[in-house]
């Protein structure tokens, strides 16, 4: 069950343009959390709704999150200080479903994000993309301690591989065996990545995202349709089954 928690903040950096990371002492919300899991942020009084952000580490008793600036609540979070007070609800949703055997974690921008949580709690390699070297070069810091393997692909190919992950993907597979693939970006990535695990006959879970109001499931704000009728981003998922959310014959995503 979700819970409201006051955390310190102990660390709030911008790793690269626009994006930063926070570390708050939330030792019992870490416990209970699991990697795809997320938490509702309250910026501060001035803004009514909360902002849901994925949980990236649960190291030690502290909470990580990864953000990127892109309106005014989080320009707002990112002034705030080391030493000041969030007050968080979470964790909230559904995390990846734990499974034995090494697991293949593919991603793209922030969605790197929950998945860096996952290299944590599971045994994993990951296949990373990002625009230009710049963009990938902090997530590969961050998930060498966890990932055994990290591949890597660049869309202007300054780093890795040229191309997206869906271009690197079918020779990763090829070269071992995973018993799922957990994957969570930009929705026409994870779409292409659903296709390709389907193809396999390989488990595929993906981290869904939609605007959400309330995080708890009450105000419908999330809900998409699904192969099992309509679902709540935020209760039900974030992460979902892939067959579940993608149409594989019309190639598009049920919502």
């Amino acid at each position: 069950m979700a819970q409201n928690f006051i955390a310190t903040i102990l660390s709030n950096d911008e790793v690269a343009e626009k994006i930063f990371k926070l570390t708050v002492d939330a030792a019992e919300l870490a416990e209970n959390s699991r990697a795809g899991q997320f938490v509702q942020f309250k910026i501060s009084d001035d803004f009514t709704l909360r902002r849901p952000l994925g949980i990236a580490s649960t190291i030690g008793g502290r909470v990580k999150i990864f953000y990127r600036v892109v309106g005014r609540g989080t320009e707002f979070l990112s002034r705030r200080q080391v030493g000041d007070s969030l007050n968080i609800l979470g964790a909230l949703g559904n995390g990846y479903t734990p499974r034995d055997g090494k697991v293949l974690l593919v991603g793209g921008g922030m969605g790197l994000a929950p998945l860096l949580c996952a290299a944590e709690q599971f045994s994993a390699d990951v296949l990373m993309g990002g625009r230009t070297r710049d963009e990938v070069n902090f997530w590969q810091a961050e998930f060498r301690p966890h990932a055994e393997e990290i591949f890597l692909t660049t869309d202007d190919g300054s780093v890795g591989r040229y191309g997206f992950v869906t271009d690197a993907l079918p020779e990763v597979l090829a070269a071992k065996n995973y018993s799922a693939i957990l994957t969570c970006g930009p929705e026409i990535m994870m779409r292409g990545v659903a296709r390709i695990a389907a193809a396999k006959n390989l488990p595929c879970e993906v981290s869904f995202e939609k605007r959400m109001a309330c995080g708890l499931g009450a105000c419908l704000s999330c809900s998409i349709d699904t192969v099992n009728g309509r679902r709540k981003v935020c209760k039900d998922g974030p992460i979902f089954d892939a067959r579940e959310v993608f149409d594989y014959e019309s190639d598009n995503p049920h919502d």
